[in-house]
């Protein structure tokens, strides 16, 4: 039992490290000091700093969507980052019993991701919303990738060679940034604060006025073994470039954060050719919502 214990309280400590880290991430990625983001949804600068480095619980449904709202952000966002959608969604089902017999078909069906994406196109037609709960399909990871910006089983000894070789798959050919300037505003970024996320993914980025958004998506052949929130060595590195901040940048970096949430590194690390891992990418985002 002492062991079982053990093994639950490491599982939720490594749980709060990852989501004070994404969520650092974001609020630095939309500009905001701690002061400023906790003064918005009116708490102590203190809390928000003890959520971020993983000392305190992961905050209630409610205060989440307050976050993200505070961060232009949808609030499926934070929810599933948080792993607080059940509570919301029983919050629904104690208000709307009528719902349970819904969820109870959709479990009977054991449906796919796409499949429910189908029936969430379904509601979204029939049903809109004025403000939108998650992430737009045309804002998604697997949109931005191509087969030639898949790097499989890169073996490398350091970051700075992921990034060497993402930049040189991102910098268009005698465009205005060259692959190697790229490559230093790319670091120059992660030196500032790590883009680790957990589960062995980190998303280095960067914003180049006047580019496309593109990403490269690189696995590794032997993880890295460097600080990370969750212990976890590197082994999937995505990096973007946006032409600008705001919402598109964050709900990019949302992206990849909820790839790490739903433990995506172990399908996407074992796709055998780029094509099955961009496949393997879009079931995994249609299941994710």
């Amino acid at each position: 039992m002492p062991a079982t214990s053990d093994a639950e309280s490491a599982s939720r400590a490594r749980a709060l490290a990852e989501f004070g880290a994404a969520l650092r991430l974001l609020r630095v990625e939309a500009g905001l000091s701690l002061r400023a983001l906790a003064h918005r949804i009116g708490v102590s600068s203190a809390y928000l700093s003890r959520v971020e480095h993983g000392h305190d619980a992961i905050p209630t449904p409610d205060r989440l969507t307050a976050i993200a709202s505070a961060l232009d952000l949808p609030p499926a966002v934070l929810l599933e980052l948080g792993h607080q959608v059940e509570p919301l969604v029983s919050r629904y089902l104690e208000r709307v019993p009528a719902a349970n017999a819904l969820f109870v078909e959709l479990a009977r069906r054991n449906l796919s991701g796409p499949q429910l994406a189908r029936i969430k196109a379904f509601i979204d037609a029939e049903f809109p919303v004025s403000a939108p709960f998650g992430v737009s399909s045309a804002r998604r990871l697997s949109g931005l990738l191509t087969p030639e910006r898949i790097v499989l089983h890169l073996s490398c000894a350091h970051i700075e060679d992921v990034i060497d070789v993402a930049a040189s798959r991102l910098a268009p050919p005698g465009g205005a940034l060259a692959a190697s300037a790229l490559a230093q505003e790319i670091l120059r970024r992660e030196r500032e604060s790590s883009t680790a996320l957990g589960n062995g993914v980190a998303v280095p980025h960067a914003i180049v006025p006047g580019a496309c958004p593109a990403a490269v998506l690189a696995t590794l052949a032997e993880p890295l073994a460097v600080p990370t929130p969750g212990g976890a060595p590197l082994r999937l590195f995505v990096v973007l470039v946006c032409g600008e901040g705001g919402r598109a940048h964050l709900e990019l970096l949302a992206q990849v954060a909820r790839l790490a949430s739903h433990n995506a590194a172990d399908a996407l690390c074992a796709a055998r050719d780029p094509e099955q891992l961009i496949e393997q990418l879009s079931q995994i985002e249609a299941g994710c919502g």
